[in-house]
């Protein structure tokens, strides 16, 4: 049994470590995709975890087999396709650490995941099942996610969702936002940052987010990101804000995955229904998640920046 499954996509990030007098970087490669450091953090801080996706037959595909299973996360959904490579992606970073992403997909083998390579099995016996927009934005990966989340939803599994925007991957604005509407339209649980909430609805506003997924699109519990400042976590019943420690980031890849990992480990720990937890409960969950994010940005890479439990606890 696991307490999440997430289908989704694995990837390579490589990162800028510096650059020459013409301004080209040297990168170091690192493990990447959002529902592979989302289901990291989760296995950090003590959950079940398997993934569903596929990678190509190459030295970084079976790099990422391994990570994967050194973080604890099961693998044999993982598909591995000698006919494509794994995905590539290129972070260049801002004096702020804010990320700029180019990409090596076209096609990667993430996108190229059928329904009929999925063992259905593997979302029987999950408790939670997670997925993003990246393996929304071509087929089959298009429409063995819908499929996947269509009938998990109807096995009564918990359904958690994160946008993860990446503009440059989708053909028009208008294709993103369709695809991001649906899967609000399927999910119990929302990890979604500000700008994405601008993207959709012209506003950054949190607490607008927050109503509008709540009372338009059913969801039980919303958690909107706003970078340094924080989040605010809200369901039918209460609503909190929690506040990120200060620190001083080299790296933000996979922030936000690790603050959603961080976010539903507590969830599950406190073991009550999303839409149950009462305003002090919101505000436990969305601290120890600021205080993952916030760590991990102090270190190079996703799944590696991942801090351990005592650490976060500590920091709190």
């Amino acid at each position: 049994m696991y307490d999440v499954i997430a289908i989704g996509e694995l990837l390579i990030d490589f990162a800028t470590q510096s650059a020459d007098a013409e301004g080209y970087p040297t990168m170091k490669a690192n493990p990447g995709g959002a529902p592979g450091n989302f289901l990291a953090a989760l296995s950090r801080y003590g959950a079940r975890t398997a993934f569903l996706g596929k990678v190509g037959d190459d030295a970084f595909g079976k790099l990422l087999l391994e990570t994967m299973q050194k973080a604890g996360i099961e693998t044999r959904g993982i598909v591995v396709d000698d006919s494509v490579f794994t995905t590539l992606a290129f972070v260049t970073f801002s004096p702020e650490g804010d990320r700029t992403f180019s990409f090596a997909r076209k096609p990667g083998a993430d996108t190229r995941l059928s329904f009929e390579e999925i063992d259905c099995s593997m979302l029987d016996e999950a408790s939670v099942v997670h997925f993003g927009t990246l393996s929304l934005t071509d087929d089959p990966a298009r429409t063995a996610t819908k499929k996947c989340v269509e009938y998990a939803k109807k096995q009564g599994k918990l359904i958690t969702f994160d946008p993860n925007l990446r503009p440059p991957l989708w053909k028009t604005p208008g294709e993103a936002k369709q695809q991001i509407l649906w899967g609000l339209s399927m999910a119990d649980v929302v990890k979604i940052s500000d700008e994405e909430a601008e993207f959709l609805w012209g506003t950054a506003d949190e607490k607008h987010a927050a109503e509008v997924l709540l009372s338009e699109y059913g969801v039980r519990l919303a958690m909107i990101t706003m970078g340094p400042r924080g989040a605010y976590l809200a369901n039918r019943n209460a609503g909190a804000y929690a506040v990120c420690p200060a620190v001083t980031p080299v790296d933000t890849t996979g922030a936000g995955d690790i603050f959603g990992g961080s976010a539903v480990s507590r969830l599950l720990k406190i073991g009550k229904k999303p839409e149950e937890l009462d305003e002090n409960e919101l505000f436990s969950i969305g601290r120890f998640a600021c205080t993952a994010a916030s760590l991990s940005t102090m270190r190079q890479g996703g799944i590696p920046s991942i801090p351990k439990e005592q650490e976060v606890l500590e920091q709190m």
